[in-house]
This record gives C-alpha cells, sequence and structure tokens, in this order.
C-alpha cells in the first residue's frame, strides 16, 4: 500500500469520525469531557444566566482567506484607518485645556499627585508645568483646541474626542501592545489581524491589512504590534513603503520575464500543494494564497502606492512631498487603500516622545515640528474622505499609547534642560471620526489641572469594542480557539462607547 492510500484511508476515517460527531447524539455525549453531567450544568446555567448570545462563527478558508465576509449585524463602518502617535503625545498641549494649570506652573509638585504613584522617569519632587500653547474654542461644538493645530480646529465638528482614557501601561512598548493587540504582552493578534480574519477585504489584489510608518523609526512594540499572534499569519499586518517601491523585491529580477515569474509562482505552489496533500496543514494553502497574492500586487501596488498621479490640489492639500518618506504621504495612501478595499490601515509615526531632556523632543521647541507635521494630512484626509462621500464607511482613529504628565520630567531628581513631560497613565485624549461616530461630541472629563479622569473614563478595551462594534461585531463573541479556550480582542474587559455612536 502506497503512502498515498494510506493517508486517503486516514482521511475518509477522520471525515467519517466528523460525521458521527455532527449527527450522532449518543457518540456526542460520549465524547463530552463529562457527559451528561456538563449537560445538566449546562442546562442549569442557561436558565439562570438571561438573554444567551451566541458566539460570531469565522468560517476560515484557507484557500481563500481573504475573501469578504459578513459581519453578524450590519456595521456602519466598512474599513478602518488607524493613526498613531508614538511615544504619546502630550493632551495638555493639543486638547485638553487647563487654565488651573498655567497657574501653578513652576510650583512644587504636590504630595498628594506623587505618593503611591509610578512613573517612567520622575523622582523627587518635580515642577508643575503650565500649557506650553494657547487654546481656543472651534466649531458649533465649541471643542477646545490648542493654537498647535489650526487645520484641525477648523474640522472639530466631525469629530467625537474622548479625554479620559486610561491605562495601566507607562511604558511604551507594552502600552503599545495594550492598545492594538489587547495584551501588553508578546503573542496576541493585533487588532488589524482580528478585523480582516473576520471581515476579509474587498480587494482580492491587495492585502486586507496595510501598515504604514514614519518618523524615522518603528514604535518601541516593533513589528509585533501589527502581528497575527496566533491567528493565521495571512492576517498579518502588510508594511509598505511610501518611498521607492512600496513593497521590497515587488519588481522582477533583471533578465525574468512577467511569464517567466508566473510560471515559478505555480512551480512553487505545485509543491506547496503537494506538501498539504502529505500533511494537510491550513497553513500551507494560506501560503499558497500568499504567493498567488504577491503575484497580484506586482501589477496592482504600484499604481495604488503612487501618490505622483494625483491632482495638485490633492497634493497641496496634503502637503505631501513626492519621492520623500514624510507622514504626509502616509496618509494620501491611506486614503487611497481604503477607496480600493482595503480593510484595515495602519499608520505609526514616531517621535512624540516629549521628555524635554534635549531640544527635539521638548515641548516648545522639537515637538512643535511633530505638530506641524500631522495637523495639515490629517485635517485633510476627513476632508477628503467626506468630499468623496468615504468618510461614512471609513472610521478614523487618532491616538497615542498614553498621556502626559500636568509635571515637568525630572530626571533623575534633575530638572531637564528643556521643558517636557513625564509618561502618564491617568489621563489622555484621542479622537474618531467618520464611520457612523457621533459629530462634534466630546466625552468624559479629567480634574482642573489634568491630572485624573473625573467622568466618562474609558480604556484601550473599550476603544477596541467600539472599533469592532462600528464594523459590525460584538466584540464579546468575536473569538478565536487557541490553547483550549476562545480567545477575542478585548480579553475580559471592554465596554462600547455607546455615547459617542451616532
Amino acid at each position: 500500500m502506497t503512502k498515498k492510500d494510506l493517508i486517503d484511508q486516514r482521511l475518509v476515517r477522520e471525515a467519517e469520525q466528523m460525521v458521527m460527531r455532527t449527527h450522532t447524539r449518543r457518540h456526542f455525549i460520549k465524547e463530552s469531557a463529562m457527559g451528561l453531567g456538563a449537560l445538566a450544568m449546562g442546562s442549569l446555567l442557561g436558565s439562570c444566566g438571561g438573554k444567551k448570545k451566541t458566539a460570531h462563527s469565522i468560517v476560515f478558508d484557507p484557500a481563500h482567506p481573504l475573501l469578504p465576509k459578513a459581519p453578524p449585524f450590519l456595521g456602519k463602518a466598512k474599513s478602518v484607518i488607524f493613526l498613531h502617535m508614538a511615544g504619546a503625545p502630550s493632551q495638555l498641549e493639543l486638547f485638553d485645556y487647563k487654565p488651573e494649570l498655567s497657574k501653578m506652573d513652576g510650583q512644587d509638585c504636590p504630595p498628594s499627585f506623587l505618593e503611591g504613584k509610578q512613573f517612567a522617569f520622575i523622582t523627587g519632587v518635580p515642577k508643575m508645568l503650565g500649557p506650553q500653547a494657547a487654546f481656543a474654542r472651534h466649531g458649533q461644538s465649541g471643542a477646545w483646541v490648542s493654537e498647535h493645530l489650526p487645520h484641525l480646529s477648523q474640522v472639530v465638528d466631525e469629530i467625537s474626542f474622548l479625554k479620559a482614557v486610561t491605562t495601566d501601561q507607562f511604558n511604551h512598548a507594552p502600552a503599545q501592545l495594550l492598545v492594538h493587540t489587547g495584551s501588553p504582552r508578546l503573542g496576541r493578534p493585533s487588532i488589524g489581524s482580528w478585523v480582516t480574519y473576520g471581515l476579509g477585504t474587498e480587494n482580492q489584489n491587495l492585502p486586507g491589512f496595510v501598515v504604514l510608518t514614519s518618523g524615522g523609526s518603528f514604535p518601541d512594540a516593533g513589528k509585533s504590534v501589527w502581528g497575527s499572534g496566533f491567528l493565521p499569519s495571512v492576517y498579518q499586518g502588510v508594511q509598505c513603503r511610501s518611498e521607492g517601491d512600496p513593497v521590497l523585491f515587488i519588481k522582477d529580477p533583471d533578465g525574468m520575464s512577467r511569464d517567466l515569474r508566473k510560471a515559478s509562482i505555480e512551480a512553487v505552489n505545485k509543491a506547496n500543494m503537494q506538501e498539504y496533500q502529505g500533511y494537510n496543514d491550513p497553513e500551507i494553502l494560506s501560503r499558497i494564497s500568499q504567493y498567488e497574492m504577491a503575484y497580484r500586487m506586482q501589477i496592482t501596488a504600484p499604481d495604488v502606492m503612487n501618490i505622483n498621479d494625483e491632482p495638485q490640489y490633492i497634493h497641496d492639500m496634503y502637503g505631501t512631498k513626492p519621492g520623500k518618506a514624510c507622514f504626509a504621504n502616509n496618509v494620501l495612501l491611506a486614503r487611497k487603500l481604503v477607496e480600493k478595499g482595503v480593510r484595515f490601515v495602519q499608520l505609526f509615526d514616531w517621535g512624540w516622545d516629549a521628555h524635554g531632556d534635549n531640544a527635539s523632543n521638548a515641548l516648545n521647541i522639537g515637538i512643535i515640528n511633530k505638530y506641524r507635521s500631522v495637523d495639515k494630512p490629517v485635517t485633510a484626509l476627513l476632508l477628503d474622505l467626506k468630499q468623496r462621500g468615504l468618510l461614512d464607511e471609513t472610521l478614523v482613529v487618532w491616538a497615542g499609547e498614553f498621556g502626559r504628565t500636568p509635571m515637568m520630567e525630572n530626571r533623575n531628581g534633575a530638572q531637564n534642560p528643556f521643558k517636557g513631560r513625564d509618561h502618564h497613565t491617568e489621563a489622555f485624549t484621542i479622537w474618531m471620526a467618520g464611520g457612523g461616530i457621533k459629530k462634534g461630541y466630546t466625552h468624559g472629563e479629567t480634574d482642573e489641572i489634568g491630572y485624573s479622569a473625573v467622568s466618562g473614563k474609558v480604556d484601550a478595551f473599550d476603544i477596541q469594542a467600539t472599533i469592532l462594534n462600528q464594523l459590525g461585531f460584538d466584540h464579546e463573541q468575536f473569538t478565536y480557539p487557541y490553547q483550549g479556550r476562545p480567545f477575542r480582542l478585548t480579553d475580559v474587559g471592554g465596554k462600547v462607547i455607546q455615547e459617542i455612536i451616532a
């Protein structure tokens, strides 16, 4: 008997057992870990548990893992653009206006703000630091925005601000992981991976989850913030570039024709299929689909990732720099990608860590350049999506991983040479727009100096739950089986922020 015959017999036996499990009640009860006892317990719990929720069943087709899927309920958003300012921007210089903090500028920090608290660098007694910006109200909503964001201040009536966001992580890498994967430790899938696993993508010639970086460095957590964790690897983010080829090695090598490339892909996939028939590992089918995707991307990606053909008024609107790597280019690419059906676009802009230990990260010097670099393109994104009829179905999220302290950082107990703030976990601001989010609204409030949340407190799990809700998922039921139990993005937390939903 050949190896192939043995494999065929094994597959037939597995199929027969599956049929028995599906159709034979006696076999099901026999195979249950606790038999009738488990059934009785489930019945008792069901009668006492109130309304029963059904887990979302995602059909994973390893041969076509990115085919579009319908969400469990009708979501208002079809795609997401997540703008992460890596390093954590200061809410006190952008959105959280605190005139009382100005009155305390230069005073010793009250002991109550320090006792029992843990900071990344502050030791001893630091000085309080007033806002390093002037603020004004804008729009019909009267939202407070600082002078550092003159363009964004003109579109505040499209935005919902979350002013009382909290976290329990005060170092960059674990805080970034918490925001994007629901855990401060490595190994969990990113939110973009969850979304593409649940919804697939509408353009089979492009990845469902695209990542763009700027600022000259990766986020502190590295590529894990767009990794697929325990989900099939096909759902990890695909990093593209805004300078040069969008993906490395996307062009055919010298001397290789398009037909020869196609023949080589077919030969590789034939070998992969033979391996799959021998081991029945679905990851092999995913590998085949990724090779085919890469081949199709050679035609599609260069066109989509090329911003040179955009009209001049669009370049002026975004402040792009064609041919150079910059945040503005990436924001324009994000619009082009969602326009072409990409499900999740994640932008990381590095360099927001405003400690004030040198001029480049001082709040009143180097960080001002960061404000300027994002103000115009982010505003253009909202206006551009709106004029194209895409804002209603595209959820835009702007966030950092935590906030900044109301007191000046005094590294090692000595005052820094420039004005800066330490990492702060108890209050910071993020905002959302489009995708069924309420317009011109502010949720949550901090105390008079911006130290702690006093109302509308939310965390990373709440934000994740809200994003999934807008896409058509109940975050508590959207799970994936791993290591013997169902895992979800929001772990054991999370509540949809109903107040900001239109």
